[in-house]
């Protein structure tokens, strides 16, 4: 009776019900597709590109496509998707995020909507979170694919235009969303068709979906371009605001990320830089430069949110804990890091193009992705980007044991039992990892362990590559594993070792090749087979894997991403989370609440705290984070909503020009335009017409779009405004036409087409910079009681109708003394 009550007011329940009717069907034909010949099951791919053409619709062609898909699979792949991948390749392709658990098999099951969808000839795009993930899937599906007639592509870092351009052009294209985000901003800066890449944006299909578009959410990213030279102000800047003591000089907000300078701060820096008035319009250079330093010294730590590698100041993903190679922090941040860390600083980089990642996916016809963790953000998903939260049941039953948090006093304290706990396990031969917050709580913890003569593997994501081969063997008797947040995410453990990465690791060190190397694969896939399946069975008697925790994160998404690998179809494991009252999340949240209870129990440093009220306090801390969290991607989003409205008019106009829409036509528009513009300027309402300046009027034609007419004030003194405007259009227009007959119709049209597209990007990349310097100091506007993203609006639509207009003033000045090959 409770399941049956249950049922009825869960949606997730109802929603899943309906999809087990269509998984039916498709049950009811895998007889009949087993039957099939190699070449009949590959032909049933042509036979539903036809009847698309017919007019039939992907629903009525789905069970039989969702049936060919898996017996192709069986056959191709040795793989049969279960039900619940059924069920999740179904919610896939109804534009859904399905929640399906680690180990489940979501790559396997996203081939089924990936199949389906790319019927259409549009485009699919599977997209990944790193390099090595969309290789690894590509090398993977694409045997599948291509046994049913598709093309498939690869889009990584490095691709050649040539091979960029055919892997977008194939019917499924596989690799990450920078890539493919980057890619859709350089197409809006090439000057020939040729150059473009994609193709409309019909299909995507996100893997870890919930990193995609939560964790990597809060920064845009961009294309940069046109280094400024550096400053050695930073050095100057950075020894400055070094000397300054926390809550006398500044102070720092952990909760908020910001540090200010006191009043005391200001006149120390006033006193040591010589000035009477540190904020003086004079000075907003420098003061840049001493923000920017306060925040690299002061916020930002070492090994933490950056490390540096081979003279470098490389960034550190807050989520995943890998290293993001390339990428640097804005607006002279990152240039204040260098100065902090005594390393040649870099040339700050001018944007050329940027775009969040909400507003980049959300201009695909459709949509869908797929996570082991989103319930928790399930509002987000289903408000910012429509896509509801499908959780698919498991395969088979989940058994792992989520043991209560144990709490201490001291970090220190802590991480001495962490070590202990590890070392209890290691005796018997239980497998152990160990999920840290930072690379440094990484290091504490295998100092700790190198003491006890604990043998152990450390990932800090430095190549996804190695950090998948030691991710997958964290099954294996005996192993631990100390990992940086979720590395490895995308790669199952495997209880006993995982035989084909380590026949793979083998082989590489043997250096073979051609049928020497797929001999000497086997051969050792078959030894580490058997190898694997007896630590199976030793690992499955111990209770499987055990998951240690040595701190909350801010999201209970990213602690439940940790516990997830362990319990895998079925299989056995446990986790537990140590933490202490020096933890960030504690420290910031909820210290005092749990620190009173402990005194209040008398408790000593060494003893642990079990308590629901704790577990409570911790979640209603990390509810609140996500809550924060949230609005500040939700900030970020709605100022580049305003940019994105305005990007949307600019890329149009800019592809209708390069893909050869008449720029002649665009050309009388604009003269009409500036004309009109000029005319109402020069001559404005509510003004009687002796007082109109007509001198200045004919001065600005002859600048802008008659060059060397003859008129004087007197020819137009007796003309009204309307007259005014046709008279100096129709000049303007026969100058146009002469113009074309000088230089040839070809030629100019060829020329306006270049010189539209140079002259759109240059003031194009002048608006954005000035819309970034608008964003960051528009806030203050709030002490006016002003609304600031009201502001930002207003002042935004401002700003891009002055910039439109200067476009087609400087366009007619170039077009009007435009010289090609010699001709006038």
């Amino acid at each position: 009776m409770l399941g049956i009550l249950k049922n009825l007011w869960d949606d997730n329940a109802r929603a899943v019900k309906r999809l087990q009717r269509t998984v039916e069907d498709i049950n009811g034909l895998e007889p009949a597709m087993a039957g099939l010949t190699d070449e009949q099951l590959a032909q049933k791919t042509v036979e539903f590109k036809q009847k698309l053409q017919q007019g039939s619709s992907l629903e009525d062609i789905l069970p039989q496509a969702f049936a060919v898909c898996r017996e192709a699979s069986r056959r191709v792949l040795n793989l049969r998707h279960y039900d619940v991948q059924l069920l999740g390749g179904l919610a896939l392709h109804q534009g859904a995020v399905a929640e399906m658990k680690t180990g489940e098999g979501k790559t396997l099951a996203a081939t089924l909507p990936v199949y389906l969808n790319a019927l259409t000839g549009e485009g699919v795009h599977v997209v990944t979170v790193n390099d090595y993930l969309a290789d690894r899937d590509y090398r993977w599906m694409a045997p599948l694919y291509r046994f049913l007639g598709l093309s498939v592509g690869l889009v990584v870092q490095g691709l050649p235009p040539e091979q960029r351009r055919r892997a977008y052009g194939a019917d499924i294209t596989y690799g990450t969303h920078k890539e493919f985000a980057v890619d859709y901003l350089r197409d809006h800066l090439v000057l020939q068709p040729s150059q473009l890449v994609q193709r409309q944006l019909n299909f995507a299909l996100l893997d870890e979906v919930d990193c995609i578009l939560l964790d990597d959410a809060r920064t845009p990213i961009g294309i940069s371009g046109g280094a400024e030279q550096p400053s050695d102000l930073y050095y100057q800047t950075d020894k400055l605001v070094a000397g300054l003591t926390r809550d006398v000089h500044y102070v720092t907000d952990e909760k908020s990320r910001t540090v200010t300078l006191t009043e005391e701060g200001v006149a120390y820096l006033e006193e040591q830089l010589g000035l009477d008035n540190l904020y003086d319009e004079a000075n907003i250079n420098l003061n840049h430069h001493l923000n920017q330093s306060l925040k690299a010294r002061y916020l930002l730590q070492r090994n933490v949110h950056y490390v540096v590698r081979e003279g470098q100041a490389v960034i550190v993903d807050e989520i995943s804990g890998r290293l993001l190679f390339g990428r640097r922090f804005s607006d002279g941040l990152h240039q204040a890091l260098e100065a902090k860390e005594g390393l040649p600083i870099r040339p700050e980089s001018r944007l050329l193009a940027t775009i969040t990642f909400q507003n980049y996916f959300r201009m695909y016809k459709k949509l869908a992705g797929m996570t082991g963790t989103a319930r928790s953000e399930a509002a987000e998903l289903q408000q910012v980007y429509g896509l509801p939260v499908v959780e698919i049941p498991t395969h088979k039953p989940m058994i792992r044991q989520d043991l209560p948090d144990v709490i201490y006093k001291t970090e220190a304290v802590k991480f001495r039992q962490v070590v202990e706990e590890i070392a209890n396990r290691h005796q018997t031969g239980q497998p152990v990892l160990v999920g840290t917050t930072s690379i440094a709580k990484s290091e504490v913890i295998s100092a700790l362990l190198k003491r006890r003569g604990i043998p152990h593997r450390v990932l800090n994501a430095r190549h996804h590559e190695q950090e998948a081969e030691i991710i997958a063997q964290a099954g294996r008797l005996r192993a631990v594993t100390i990992a940086t947040n979720m590395a490895g995410r995308g790669v199952d453990i495997l209880l006993g070792g995982n035989p084909e990465v380590l026949a793979q690791t083998a082989l590489r060190r043997q250096q073979l090749t051609g049928a020497a190397a797929q001999e000497a694969y086997q051969a050792l896939l078959e030894q580490f087979t058997g190898q694997c399946e007896a630590e199976r069975q030793q690992v499955v008697q111990l209770g499987g894997l055990h998951i240690i925790g040595t701190e909350r994160h801010e999201s209970r998404r990213i602690d439940d991403q940790l516990r997830g690998r362990a319990g895998r179809q079925g299989d056995p494991g446990s986790s537990r989370f140590f933490l202490s009252l020096e933890d960030n999340l504690l420290r910031l949240f909820a210290a005092d609440h749990v620190a009173g209870l402990m005194e209040r129990l008398g408790m000593e440093e060494e003893a642990p705290i079990e308590s629901t009220l704790v577990t409570r306090a911790i979640e209603t801390a990390q509810k609140r984070l996500e809550s924060q969290n949230f609005n500040m991607r939700k900030h970020v989003l709605e100022y580049d909503d305003v940019l994105h409205r305005q990007r949307q008019v600019i890329y149009r106009q800019r592809r209708q020009v390069l893909e050869g829409a008449q720029p002649a036509d665009t050309v009388r528009q604009i003269i009409r335009d500036v004309v009109q513009r000029s005319v109402e300027f020069y001559c404005p309402e509510g003004v009687h017409p002796e007082e109109w300046d007509l001198a200045g009027l004919l001065a600005y034609a002859n600048e802008v779009y008659l060059p060397g007419h003859t008129l004087q004030p007197g020819d137009l003194e007796e003309m009204g405004k309307q007259g005014l405007q046709d008279e100096l259009a129709e000049r303007a227009e026969e100058f146009y036409r002469q113009r074309e007959a000088a230089l040839g119709s070809d030629t100019l049209r060829e020329a306006e087409r270049l010189l539209m597209l140079q002259l759109v990007d240059k003031h194009w990349l002048e608006h954005l910079a000035a819309m970034e310097q608008l964003r960051q100091g528009i806030g203050l506007r709030a002490y006016g009681n002003k609304n600031p993203l009201m502001e930002y609006k207003y002042e935004t639509h401002r700003m891009f109708n002055h910039m439109i207009a200067n476009l087609q003033e400087d366009l007619l000045r170039h077009l009007c003394r435009l010289t090609v090959s010699g001709k006038q």
